[in-house]
């Protein structure tokens, strides 16, 4: 076997030392990773055991997928990580807390991939301190999905670790989570190569009629050569070549082995994970020795180590496809066995569906409650695949047709949705009860609408919710309704929405905050807003409230938080966004996280934490990343305008430009703020007229851009624009008075007010934004009063407010009311009152990630918990940190402190 290896390498030296280049970097500390594509026999599994061998003081870790075991969940990530669990005991505690759950070590709830993830990177790199790692998987096509996610947001986050990573696929479309890794790709060998190969093999001593016949059967398939050299007669070959061959190869050597070898090969293709002590036992149970194991050994077929592996993945199928039914299921069984319950009990309910047949409501039932436990930890493809096997051992077509929907909605979660409406169709196909139809027709809806999330799709989803109970179909009702409200395209549909919501759907009581949260977005939509404001401060209210319970749930907050700026409550405005985003990082609900931390960043803007919401967006930015998702981007937008950012406003208006069917109105708000703080007072109203128009029409639009509407009208000159919006703020500060809402509508009565009255207005406007969070709205209303004070000739008392409101709008950065061409610094210029030139950010160098490094270091961070954040390991923070260092020329984190304060 080594000769014939040995020709194999000769004919892929290239190949062999693309390989080992990533393992050479990787001993530098410059981690990476590799896809090596080709089919079945190619040589990729040998190549990459070659670079292994040559490892001296590597740790070399192995997994392998296997096809008919494909969605065992984390079933690959235990074969490659078992053998240095071990090092998990420096991990921060939700990480071993991962590790330990999702490998069976330790009972508790199972974690999210990414926090899996997280974890596995954080093993590597503690692995890594102590000497490289190799980790080599094969047939990455075949692994469970939960165990190829967690593997591509590793390989992704290896570059400044000592860690290679090399995968083995047949193609790069069965593996696109690993899409954007250096692949090469292995064909067949040259005619020339392949005698090179077959010559190592000695003694060969074939005909050359028959080295022929191998060369053309072959096709350059090396597997294929060293097999058909070994078996070849003296008339050649049988007629089919390629990959199908060499499993027939494989099943006729299996297949003269003697029963008690075959019993123990059959078992070890049954056990995807490799593990040696439950196969033992497994042995044990039916009867197998010692003897029998070390004869599958010297079979060739089996590897035995610390875990057990075949020699090549079409060596486990073609063992597993050609064990008869019968003894797959005795081998099943024995597995099923001698797999502990308290331990892994979703194992051992697998090997027990795999071991009968027919319909068994006890191992569905089991099943059922295995798919239960892997809901709780997000894994939806587990779920499906539990649930799907539960399904086909269900007795009795209703409770079949239930756990057939349970499965579809597993796999819109999921992200299969053509998989899911399959399951559906086999659903109906059992012509289930009719309340099983009508969830099956909700349930084709709401996969029709994650889609295509369009204006039809929409209104189809609220027609199907409409057969179901009002109590099942609430939160489908919410999430529509939310759908419709930034959309324009019927004028009118939004309010006979609302008006259906309210006819359909009676009051629950005692009503949850979700119900409370439907309820006052439909009658915000239908009564004046003074009327409408109660409903809407009862629902802020509860979902207030419900946050700071120990076991809140952040879905919908972001609604609330919505509502919360349309009351003119930034205290809970604040705090809603605050906790969601904090239960979202507790729960690990990705899904969320990034639409959560985008408003809080909304949230920090509209009070005047500029540099905090830019730090929320950046993260928003590192989970979309690791979760390989995509994200609006209105908060990016608000805060480029506030900020004076012409350049990044321009860039997202442009990203923007070709969403078909979404409201515009965040686009058109951002571009009034930004116009009226360069003083361009014509555009704002512009945009912010298209902002009412859109409003009037049904879209919704928050409230605060009323506020931008009457300066901007105030100041071309057209109050009667503004008297609409004015009308508007005072009808919010009557019925909520708060700093905020007051402050505005005595802001606004201080614009429209043509004479010297202004001047009190003015006044109570800025006790009011004094004694509250909102610094920028303070510091926009000093500089509204320091420019009318400079037009009604009142120079030295003009020059202390608008002195004051450069000052405070420049310290918050909302460098497009204070910045050199700015509104604040023209005024100056105007009293005689030069400004100094704009301070040089410090950190304007920085990347992204390297200021949001920065700034969590400042804070009080430690490099472990900056690095949960992010989703790196701490080795990338402490590569952060050096290069951050470096840019700003300091040496230390109380150094950077400093600088940030």
């Amino acid at each position: 076997m080594t000769d014939i290896r040995s020709g194999l390498f000769v004919a892929r030296e290239a190949e062999l030392g693309e390989i080992a280049s990533v393992t050479a970097a990787a001993a530098r500390g410059r981690g990476g990773a590799m896809l090596v594509l080709g089919d079945a026999g190619i040589g990729k599994s040998t190549l990459i055991g070659e670079v292994a061998s040559r490892l001296d003081g590597w740790q070399v870790l192995r997994a392998g997928g296997v096809e008919f075991e494909s969605e065992l969940p984390y079933s690959a990530l235990h074969q490659l990580c078992a053998p240095v669990l071990d090092h998990r005991a420096g991990l921060p505690v939700p990480q071993r807390g991962a590790l330990d759950a999702v490998f069976g070590l330790h009972a508790g709830v199972r974690p999210t991939p990414m926090l899996v993830g997280l974890a596995v990177l954080g093993l590597l790199s503690a692995v890594g301190r102590r000497r490289p790692v190799f980790c080599a998987v094969d047939d990455v096509q075949w692994i469970d999905a939960g165990s190829r996610q967690v593997l591509a947001f590793v390989a992704a986050r290896v570059a400044v670790e000592r860690v290679a990573m090399v995968f083995a696929a047949r193609d790069v479309a069965s593996v696109s989570e690993l899409g954007r890794l250096p692949a090469l790709t292995l064909t067949g060998l040259s005619d020339s190569e392949a005698l090179t190969l077959l010559r190592y093999r000695a003694p060969f001593g074939h005909e050359a009629a028959i080295v022929q016949r191998i060369l053309a059967e072959a096709a350059g398939n090396p597997l294929a050569l060293v097999e058909f050299a070994r078996d070849a007669g003296p008339f050649g070959l049988p007629g089919d070549a390629g990959h199908r061959a060499v499993e027939h190869r494989f099943v006729s050597r299996f297949l003269r082995l003697p029963a008690p070898t075959r019993s123990v090969l059959a078992l070890a293709a049954a056990e995807p994970t490799g593990d040696l002590a439950l196969l033992r036992r497994a042995m044990a149970i039916q009867g197998l020795d010692a003897v029998d194991l070390a004869a599958a050994e010297d079979s060739g077929l089996l590897v035995i180590g610390p875990r057990v592996h075949f020699r090549h993945p079409l060596a486990r199928s073609a063992v597993y496809l050609s064990t008869g039914a019968g003894a797959r299921r005795q081998a099943h069984a024995a597995l099923a066995a001698g797999t502990d319950v308290d331990v892994d009990p979703d194992r051992r309910a697998w090997h027990q569906a795999n071991a009968i047949t027919g319909p068994d409501e006890e191992t569905a039932a089991e099943l059922e409650r295995s798919a239960g436990r892997a809901q709780r930890h997000g894994g939806f493809a587990a779920v499906a695949a539990f649930l799907e096997r539960a399904a086909r051992l269900t007795p009795g077509r209703s409770r079949q047709a239930r756990r057939l929907l349970a499965a579809a909605r597993a796999r819109l979660g999921s992200g299969a949705p053509s998989a899911a409406r399959e399951l559906v169709d086999e659903a109906e196909r059992l012509q289930p009860e009719a309340v099983d139809r009508r969830a099956a027709r909700l349930l084709r809806a709401t996969i029709d609408y994650h889609v295509a999330r369009s204006i039809p799709a929409t209104v189809a989803l609220i027609e199907a919710a409409d057969g179901v109970g009002p109590d099942e179909v609430r939160e489908t009702y919410l999430e529509a309704f939310a759908s419709l409200m930034f959309s324009v395209d019927e004028p009118g549909r939004l309010r006979r929405l609302a008006l259906h919501i309210r006819e359909r759907v009676p009051q629950r009581q005692p009503p949850r905050p979700v119900d409370l949260l439907l309820q006052a977005l439909v009658e915000q939509n239908l009564r004046p807003v003074d009327e409408a404001m109660p409903l809407m401060r009862r629902a802020v209210d509860a979902f207030r409230d419900h946050a700071r319970t120990p076991d809140a749930d952040p879905w919908w907050m972001e609604r609330a938080c919505v509502l919360s700026v349309d009351i003119g409550d930034s205290d809970a405005m604040e705090e809603i966004a605050d906790r969601q985003v904090e239960l979202a990082r507790a729960q690990g609900a990705y899904a969320i996280l990034p639409h959560a931390l985008r408003f809080q960043a909304a949230a920090r803007t509209i009070v005047g934490r500029f540099a905090d919401a830019q730090v929320c967006i950046i993260e928003a930015r590192a989970v979309d990343e690791a979760a390989g998702t995509s994200n609006l981007v209105g908060s990016d937008l608000m805060l480029a305008a506030w900020s004076g950012d012409v350049d990044r406003f321009g860039e997202i208006r442009e990203k923007l430009r070709g969403w078909v069917g979404v409201n515009f109105t965040a686009l058109h708000y951002a571009e009034g703020v930004l116009c009226n703080g360069s003083g361009d007072h014509g555009a704002a109203l512009d945009a912010l007229l298209l902002v009412r128009d859109q409003h009037r029409r049904g879209a919704y639009a928050a409230s605060v851009f009323h506020h931008e509407l009457v300066e901007a009208a105030a100041y071309v000159g057209r109050p009667e624009e503004a008297n609409e919006s004015a009308d508007w703020i005072g009808d919010v500060a009557r019925v909520n008075p708060n700093a905020w809402t007051t402050g505005a509508h005595l802001l606004a009565s201080a614009l429209l007010d043509p004479g010297l009255g202004a001047q009190d207005h003015y006044r109570a406007a800025i006790s009011r934004f004094a004694g509250s969070r909102m610094r920028v709205h303070y510091a926009r209303a000093r500089l509204l009063y320091g420019q009318w004070l400079r037009r009604v000739g009142r120079r030295a008392e003009a020059r202390v407010e608008l002195r004051a409101a450069h000052e405070l709008l420049s310290t918050i950065g909302a460098r497009g009311f204070a910045g050199r061409a700015a509104r604040a610094a023209r005024e100056l210029d105007a009293i005689g009152e030069p400004t100094l030139a704009d301070d040089i950010d410090p950190l304007a160098g920085l990347t992204a990630r390297e200021l949001l490094v920065a700034r969590k270091v400042a804070s009080g961070a430690g490099t472990k918990e900056v690095a949960a954040l992010l989703f790196v390991s701490p080795r990338t923070i402490d590569a952060h940190l050096r290069n951050l260092y470096r840019k700003l020329g300091i040496t230390s984190r109380r150094q950077l402190r400093e600088l940030l304060r």
